[in-house]
Parts: structure tokens; C-alpha cells; sequence
């Protein structure tokens, strides 16, 4: 996006909000980078250049606009959307791997060699991991100082700083203010709420492209919420987070113009973590303009389009997580599957205190999973062998899922577990690994929306109706399903 120009530059002047985070716009005169949508008076297009991230602008020796603060851009939709090396690797550096393994940890998990991913996220973002892990701990300090009444000194380790002057050099580089300048500008109001919120709670606002429907996406975590581990409660959907350094608890309430999200964290150092997993797990990312005009070429499904844009695919905090209660839901009601998981929740999930709400457990970890008796599952034998044979591999590595998963590979593993087809192993891909073109043609009521529109309904045909909806299959299915009552497709009252 940012080689092209024209493009940018008529984006700018236009000061077009669909653009912010797929490139940044840096100010040769002022030295100063900005969002597309800046609301200052635009510079001439001799003066800009365009760089792919803000980890690339802080490297070239711009500093973020105090204005229209870039750093707080929606990230750029391509890495949740692609599954090459790059995209997975922009997926664990948001996850805060650079800060807690290093460099060597990233290639690591991504099976390559530490100068093949440096090489490869220098060509296409112009910073290689370690700046783009700096540029994260910067916009976290930031965040940290202007919403807590925290030490500098806490902060600066929270952040995932090393020490307390590369933080206060980091901050000023970046920002050109100092850690205490920046706390002096934020609004009384804010610092009074910091001092009277609950200890290790943060409240935040979480950007996103315009349009957004909550409909679907919060109502089907509302509807589908396993007792214990998730609630809907004041207008929020709450639940409890396993994190790097600990727990948290996490309540996300939509707004016209951002998702409010309130953090309750035993470690501030998963603050990173937690805020990135809450934005995956709500696809805040994606780019529902894209998205949208793609599927209106169909003309069956355009009507679903128009009546309410903006559909997001509901997707998880944890894949393992995911993946263990996809299994639980094979063949039975949404009310089963919540009663089968919350069985496992008290009997095995770590137990929480959530002073706030009806929270109490942590889902159960994998290993915790592996050690339960089968013969105390109230599941038919063969799914009984599907569960069991799904968290042993979990426990022991055999199958790993998670923000680096290669699609096609991890597919491939799943199909070849007893018990898996191609409902659960789409399932997983869509909502679990976050595959955007994944596509359920065997799911019932996919099919009778699909007859009800006038589509073909067998899973072959529909399949292959669906090949122009691509590369958004997973979108498709959220509007089909909008064609049915079931409450997952509504806001709680």
C-alpha cells in the first residue's frame, strides 16, 4: 500500500480513516509522522513519504504526531487476513514472543532462521522485530502513563523495558516528551479515575474501522459464554484471560466509535498480550469496507450486506481453548456445549476472584485436560476418543495452535484426528486461527439460510457458488447466519 503514491497522497488529503494503520504518512519538514486522517492541514505532497509502519517511521528519525497519536491506529488488516511468514510473525510480535523469548524465539516458532525473518519484515515493513517489539513497548508505556497512577519505574518494566533509562530515552525519542511531560498533559479527569479504580484495573478505548455490527459479534459470545469463564453482565461481555505472567479479567462493552475495555491484570507486564488478544478475538483489524464491497458482487447475498454492514467474525483468546470446546460441541445445542464445558471449568479450571462480576475460573489448561478421567465424560465413547485424543497432542506439542499456525499444515493435522471433519475443522480454522476465507458449506443452518436466499444449498454447489466471495468466505458465513433467530446473532437485552 505505502509504494503506492497517488494513492496515499489522495488518502491523506481526503484524510480518509479507512487507511489508518495500512500505512503511515512522515512530514520531511516537521519530521513528524501521522495517520492518514490527521485533522491537520495536510503538508504538500513533496514533503510526504510513506512508510508501512510506525516501527519504520521511529527508525527513520520521525517522531508521532500529539495530534491525531498514530500509535493508536487499528492495526493493518493484512496480517490477519494472510498466513506467510510475515503475517505470522507480525501476529507473535503482537502477542509480546519478541519480548519474552527474543529474536531467536520468534524464528524459533516460526521455523526459520533469525536472519531469514529479520530479512524477510525489513523488505515489507522497514523495521525488522526488534523495532516493531520497540515501537509496541513505546505505545504501551504510553498508555500506561496517561491511564495509571503507576511509579515511572513500574511502568517501565511493564512495558517490557529493559531498564528504566531506555525507557525514558525510547519515550522521548518517540514521542518528543519525556514520561513525566506525558503524564502532566492527560486530562485531570483521567488521572482522578486512575486513582479511584480498582488496584491493576486500566480502562482503554479500542479503535477500529468504521462500520462495525455488534449484533453478531458480541451476541454470539454472549450467547455461546461457558459459565464461570465468560458472562454478559451491564452491557458487557466479560470473561478471564490466561496470560504469559498471569490472569486477567477483561469486560468489553461496543460504542459507535470504539470497543470501551476495562483490564483487570495480576501482572501489568500482559498488558500488551491482553490488549492484543481482546482485538483478535473481536477481529478489530479487519477491513470491513473490503470485505463488504467484495461480497455485494453477489447479488443474492448483497441485500444481507446492505441491511447491516460491518459483520465481524467472532474469534477466541485462545485457540487450544477454542479447539477443546469445538469438540463439546459436536452434535449437541449451544446449551449442551456450554453445560459440558462449564462441567470442566469447575472441576478443573484455575479458579479466579472477580470482585466485579460472577467470574470465577480460568478454562482449563491442556495438561490440566489431559489428566481427566474419559469415563467421567458425559459424551458418546467416540467423542469421548476425540476429546481425549485432541488434548493429549495439545499437552505434549504434538499439535500446536496458535497465532503462528499455518493454516493449510494445521488443517491438514486436525483432519487427520478421529473424530475431526471438515464443520470442525473449518470451525477451528475461522474462529480458533483466525483463517479469513474459512468457509462451513456442511453447516445446517448455512444451508437453510443459503436455500432461503435462493443459493444452492448442497455443500458441493454452495461451495462453489462461494468461490467469488473470496477471500472472505468467514464473513459470508456471519451474513448467512444473520438470516436465522438464534440468538447468537442479536445483542443480550
Amino acid at each position: 500500500m505505502h509504494t503506492d503514491r497517488e494513492h496515499c497522497v489522495r488518502a491523506v488529503q481526503s484524510k480518509d480513516a479507512r487507511f489508518d494503520g495500512w500505512f503511515f504518512t512522515a512530514v520531511l519538514t516537521t519530521r513528524i509522522y501521522c495517520r492518514p486522517s490527521c485533522p491537520v492541514v495536510p503538508p504538500k505532497p513533496e514533503n510526504m513519504t510513506f512508510y508501512p509502519s510506525a516501527a519504520a517511521c521511529q527508525q527513520a528519525g520521525f517522531r508521532a504526531c500529539k495530534r491525531c497519536r498514530p500509535d493508536t491506529s487499528p492495526g493493518s488488516p493484512e496480517w490477519n487476513q494472510r498466513a506467510d511468514l510475515v503475517a505470522r510473525a507480525m501476529r507473535l510480535i503482537a502477542d509480546g514472543v519478541v519480548d519474552r523469548e527474543g529474536v531467536p524465539g520468534l524464528a524459533g516458532r516460526l521455523g526459520y532462521s533469525t536472519r531469514q525473518v529479520e530479512r524477510q519484515l525489513l523488505a515489507e515493513l522497514g523495521a525488522g522485530p526488534l523495532a516493531l517489539a520497540r515501537a509496541q513497548r513505546a505505545q504501551t508505556a504510553r498508555l500506561l502513563v496517561e491511564t495509571t497512577p503507576l511509579p515511572m519505574a513500574e511502568i517501565a518494566f511493564a512495558a517490557g523495558f529493559s531498564s528504566i533509562r531506555t525507557f525514558n530515552d525510547t519515550v522521548r525519542e518517540v514521542f518528543a516528551l519525556s514520561p513525566s511531560e506525558l503524564r502532566e498533559r492527560t486530562p485531570k479527569s483521567n488521572a482522578k479515575n486512575a486513582q479511584a479504580a480498582t488496584p491493576g484495573a486500566l480502562t482503554l478505548r479500542l479503535p477500529f474501522r468504521a462500520p462495525l455490527n455488534p449484533d453478531n459479534l458480541f451476541g454470539h459470545l454472549a450467547a455461546t459464554a461457558v459459565p464461570g469463564v465468560e458472562e454478559w453482565r451491564d452491557g458487557a461481555y466479560r470473561r478471564t484471560l490466561r496470560l504469559p505472567y498471569g490472569h486477567g479479567i477483561v469486560a468489553l462493552t461496543p460504542k459507535p466509535d470504539h470497543i470501551a475495555c476495562r483490564l483487570t491484570l495480576s501482572d501489568l507486564r500482559d498488558l500488551t498480550v491482553a490488549i492484543s488478544r481482546c482485538r483478535r478475538m473481536l477481529d478489530l483489524d479487519a477491513d470491513p469496507v473490503a470485505i463488504d464491497d467484495q461480497l455485494r458482487t453477489d447479488p443474492l447475498l448483497a441485500p444481507l450486506v446492505d441491511k447491516a454492514p460491518g459483520r465481524r467474525v467472532p474469534r477466541t483468546v485462545d485457540e487450544a481453548e477454542f479447539a477443546v470446546r469445538a469438540v463439546l460441541g459436536q452434535q449437541v445445542s449451544t446449551a449442551a456445549a456450554r453445560t459440558h464445558a462449564a462441567r470442566l471449568v469447575t472441576a478443573h479450571g484455575d479458579p479466579v476472584e472477580d470482585p466485579e462480576g460472577g467470574l470465577t475460573h480460568l478454562f482449563p489448561t491442556p495438561e490440566a485436560l489431559a489428566a481427566v478421567d474419559p469415563e467421567s465424560l458425559a459424551m458418546p465413547r467416540t467423542r469421548r476418543t476425540t476429546f481425549t485424543t485432541l488434548v493429549d497432542q495439545l499437552a505434549d506439542g504434538t499439535l500446536h495452535l496458535g497465532p503462528d499456525s499455518n493454516w493449510s499444515e494445521t488443517r491438514a493435522q486436525l483432519l487427520a484426528l478421529p473424530g475431526f471433519g471438515p464443520w470442525t475443522v473449518d470451525v477451528i480454522a475461522m474462529r480458533g486461527l483466525g483463517d479469513p476465507d474459512a468457509f462451513l458449506p456442511t453447516d445446517l443452518g448455512i444451508r437453510r439460510a443459503a436455500q432461503e436466499l435462493g443459493l444452492p444449498s448442497t455443500p458441493a454447489a454452495l461451495t462453489a457458488r462461494a468461490a467469488a466471495w473470496r477471500p472472505w468466505r468467514a464473513y459470508a458465513v456471519q451474513y448467512l447466519w444473520a438470516t436465522d433467530s438464534h440468538p447468537i446473532n442479536f445483542l443480550p437485552v
